[in-house]
């Protein structure tokens, strides 16, 4: 079975606000951000894809938070696109804090993380100049093909669109 994509993301300073937590907004850019890794590990040029022939914006978004974040704390973002349909599909993620070994330095695959938020982004196929629907493109549903069905790493799911 092939699991969800995951990337590992330190929170920085930029990334928060007066009260020295992560700014609301900014947890939803740091799962963009595992997205894009994802495209680019699924052999996607980066470069290319977001100046293409198609847009695939965001048209729901959605970010439940259980814990704080702060500045300087790893963390590990696991993302699972879903098909939704030829022109739409959304992606769960699941935002986890990274399991340190007890010198503070190394991932510890042994050691238990907690859930600190779970999000789903849905997007939408377009035609870049037309803004009118149209299917996915070969390269992203061979992207979508690497991730099963039914995996469910959040626990919610989107019902717009």
């Amino acid at each position: 079975m092939t699991l969800p994509f995951t990337y590992l993301r330190t929170v920085r300073f930029q990334d928060t606000d007066a009260a020295g937590v992560v700014y609301f907004a900014n947890v939803l850019s740091m799962c963009h951000e595992s997205y894009e890794a994802s495209l680019a590990a699924g052999g996607i040029d980066l470069k290319t894809f977001f100046c293409g022939e198609v847009a695939l914006p965001i048209i729901h978004a959605e970010i439940d938070y259980r814990q704080p974040m702060f500045c300087g704390e790893s963390y590990l973002i696991s993302v699972a696109p879903v098909l939704l349909s030829p022109d739409k599909f959304e992606n769960r993620y699941q935002i986890s804090a990274a399991p340190v070994s007890e010198l503070g330095s190394e991932l510890d695959p042994e050691a238990n993380s907690s859930v600190v938020a779970q999000a789903v982004t849905l997007h939408l196929c377009i035609d870049a100049k037309t803004r009118k629907r149209r299917a996915l493109p070969s390269q992203v549903r061979h992207w979508l093909e690497h991730f099963p069905s039914n995996l469910d790493i959040s626990a919610q799911s989107s019902s717009v669109g």
